[in-house]
């Protein structure tokens, strides 16, 4: 997910789904979209958190994620479901297919890409994807919460130095391991934010691995992300600040919006 060392990435791929457990953003999805059956992609599919209670309920889905260990666990998830399917791919670089009833940008993956490709022209891109993935009259649905900044207004800059522990855990190998952010720097003229992401792992057998990843991303403000939807076609028929249905003010940390391809 990180660009981490396999062993790394391997740990990183166990304790998201021991850590990250929450459905109430599952059962939101599953209530916007409906009962009847649709075609569904999902872009960062990860670990099929998502992905998996979408087949279940009865949705044709097909998932993409670049990391493959993440998707190793979707199999144990999906049991002898028939109707999901999942691949390997780049959601910058990559084909995603055609012919889908809803594209799904969850988990705020417009600000988690990893990518060489200019920030903010790559969560643009994203956008322009989902557009060409949908038939007429598709919906891309967009969950964006940018942790602490606002999105409607530029919030100030400025620099922490502080520590946070994310995760913290053991991994089915045995590997006991701490993931650490580092730093904290934003720049409003930009809207890029930067810090460092620290693994420390004891693995089973004493050996120390250390790696840190330098990491940045970009905090588009609500009014950008309305840009980008309308220049590819795309008009909003539901936005909300949370899964309560809040309307977005000034206070919003958050947006979930729906969007019909016109």
């Amino acid at each position: 997910m990180f660009n981490e060392k396999p062993i790394v990435s391997k740990w990183v791929a166990d304790m998201y789904g021991q850590k990250v457990t929450e459905t109430n953003d599952v059962d939101f999805l599953l209530s916007v979209i409906g009962n009847e059956p649709k075609r569904i992609l999902e872009v960062c599919c990860g670990s099929g958190r998502i992905l998996v209670p979408l087949a279940k309920a009865g949705h044709i889905v097909f998932g993409l994620d670049v990391d493959e260990n993440m998707l190793a666990k979707i199999s144990e998830k999906a049991g002898d479901l028939d109707n999901i399917q999942w691949q390997a791919a780049d959601a910058v670089y990559d084909e995603w297919g055609k012919g889908f009833d809803i594209v799904v940008l969850a988990g705020n993956i417009l600000y988690n890409i990893i990518s060489d490709m200019d920030y903010a022209k790559a969560q643009e891109l994203l956008i322009q994807k989902a557009a060409s993935a949908l038939v007429p009259g598709g919906y891309v649905f967009i969950e964006y919460q940018p942790g602490g900044h606002r999105i409607m207004q530029s919030a100030p800059s400025y620099e922490n130095d502080r520590k946070w522990v994310v995760w913290e855990g053991t991994d089915r190998d045995g590997n006991f391991g701490r993931m650490i952010l580092l730093g904290d720097r934003y720049d409003a003229n930009t809207g890029i934010g930067s810090f460092t992401r620290r693994f420390e792992l004891t693995l089973k057998n004493g050996e120390a691995i250390t790696q840190d990843i330098p990491c940045q991303k970009h905090f588009a403000p609500l009014e950008r992300l309305h840009e980008w939807l309308q220049k590819a076609g795309f008009i909003i028929e539901q936005q909300y600040s949370d899964t309560e249905k809040n309307a977005v003010n000034d206070e919003s940390r958050g947006v979930i919006i729906y969007a019909r391809k016109s």
